[in-house]
């Protein structure tokens, strides 16, 4: 894993002892580390969010192997309700997850959640009613709502604002991965069909279930915590990290306090936030348009179930691969903007070509928009993650703001499932259509988003031009201008 490392040790700290400015890393260099920090972070909890989403989505390849047929669900939308109840909890509990999250550490609570997301997956592989899927698919929200913003929250915490976007990226990446790899092990599983008694779809969730599980165990000894808390680093090593972040977003970034509820309406204060939930928000109708029914819109082209399974694969692994040159590009310029809002466009033109063509005649050309919309979609969400939580600094500004962005986003999901109903098939115009309108609003809240943040980088210019810094710092009522975080007069954020 090389993310173009550098070995500048040029950060500097203040030395307690005699006053002076002291280089660190003085036994290794800045690439080495950050090399053993990213081996540590970004696969461990890319993994997490690849079992996490695949146990998410998998009902989308189990429907096509029965499991409406076996509950009695195949009329009305009840399969569509079951998709719905999930987002309930998963919105209601993200930033109550990320205040236990720093309370109890990352390690603790993201692998208890791990692990009972997979023991709920097991238990819906053996529900026979359509009560039974709402309640697993419920509590499946329940446990599974701490995990994106979580991940996110503990990755933010670990980079500065030039270097994260890849970071993001392959960690986000990994629902593209989830996407492809649920599709080919839903193949391979559906063919137990009638092992034990159970049909294919069960097997589905069963062992994808018990494997994550199992990872989740192992997991517990793996995820990392927050810079100041993990034991492998040295003191030199955390020392160097302390002084990098501070000098991206000032000492806030390693500032701990706890969180009450006071501190959590402090962060709504902020109309920024409500922005950053709605870029978020327009994209994820689309995602999990996608998601939930790619399998159920190819067989619609004409395939038979095995080869719709199948057929699902490739467009996911293109937006892997778009998907991390965006995030290397975005990051080589040090920009956020375009690399959300010309993938949100190509995205709105799968969608046309979706919405204008139809038949299996045209299926080749259908198909291929299918790579429009994974490509265009799923590369554009980390970077609107990204450049948003990245902007924000400190443990409660990041932890809340993003914990927001996800849980308000998500309530897209609901929307989503909704989106596709049985009756509207093969040619799913509402779907579509609401699709598109929904990109729209994500491309024009990322608009907005920029020219908020430009007119405050001005304004704070302006004001810095103008006055005495220390008597800016001393209207904050802060002694330190670098605690403030993202709300400093110095600070600036990036677009």
């Amino acid at each position: 894993m090389d993310f173009g490392y550098t070995d500048c040790t040029e950060i500097k700290v203040e030395n307690s002892g005699d006053g002076h400015d002291v280089p660190l890393l003085v036994t290794t260099t800045e690439s080495k580390l950050m090399a053993k920090i990213d081996w540590h972070i970004v696969p461990v909890l890319s993994i997490i969010y690849l079992f996490a989403f695949l146990d998410r989505i998998n009902i989308g390849n189990a429907v096509l192997f029965g499991l409406q047929k076996d509950l009695d669900i195949t009329t009305g939308t009840k399969y569509n309700t079951a998709l719905t109840i999930f987002f309930v909890p998963y919105v209601l509990f993200e930033i109550p997850s990320n205040i236990l999250l720093k309370r109890l550490k990352p390690h603790v609570w993201l692998s208890i959640c791990m692990f009972m997301f997979g023991l709920v997956m097991v238990f819906q592989g053996l529900v026979q009613t359509w009560g039974g899927l709402m309640a697993t698919r419920f509590f499946l929200g329940v446990f599974e709502t701490g995990m994106f913003p979580g991940c996110l929250y503990l990755m933010g915490m670990w980079y500065k604002r030039s270097e994260a976007q890849k970071r993001f990226s392959l960690f986000f990446s990994s629902t593209t991965l989830a996407g492809a790899f649920g599709g080919l092990l839903a193949t391979a599983i559906g063919n137990m069909d009638g092992l034990g008694g159970y049909h294919g779809w069960r097997w589905i969730f069963i062992l994808e279930g018990i494997l994550t599980c199992v990872v989740a165990s192992v997991w517990f000894f793996f995820i990392p915590d927050f810079p100041e808390e993990v034991n492998w680093l040295n003191e030199e090593e955390r020392t160097f990290i302390k002084a990098k972040l501070a000098e991206d977003v000032g000492k806030s970034a390693y500032r701990i306090k706890s969180l009450g509820l006071q501190d959590i309406l402090d962060v709504f204060k902020d109309y920024k936030i409500f922005i950053g939930g709605l870029m978020y928000f327009g994209l994820i109708v689309p995602a999990y348009g996608y998601a939930y029914f790619a399998p159920t819109i190819i067989k619609s082209y004409g395939y038979d179930t095995t080869a719709s399974q199948l057929y699902s694969i490739p467009p996911w692994a293109a937006a892997f691969v778009v998907c991390m040159l965006i995030a290397i590009t975005s990051d080589r310029l040090r920009h956020r903007f375009v690399f959300t809002f010309i993938p949100i466009c190509i995205t709105i033109t799968g969608f046309v070509i979706l919405l204008s063509i139809h038949g299996q005649a045209h299926r080749t050309i259908l198909y291929g928009s299918l790579f429009l919309v994974t490509c265009g979609c799923f590369s554009a969400m980390p970077v609107v993650i990204c450049w948003f939580t990245m902007n924000l600094s400190g443990h409660k500004r990041r932890s809340i703001g993003s914990a927001w962005q996800i849980g308000f986003g998500n309530a897209g999901g609901i929307i989503a499932t909704y989106s596709f109903l049985s009756q509207d098939a093969p040619n799913y115009r509402p779907g579509y259509s609401t699709c598109i309108s929904f990109l729209c609003l994500s491309g024009a809240s990322c608009i907005v988003y920029l020219l908020a943040i430009f007119l405050e980088n001005s304004k704070r210019q302006r004001v810095r031009a103008a006055t005495n810094p220390e008597t800016v710092i001393a209207s904050a009522g802060v002694n330190d201008d670098e605690f403030l975080g993202d709300l400093a007069p110095s600070y600036r954020y990036i677009y």
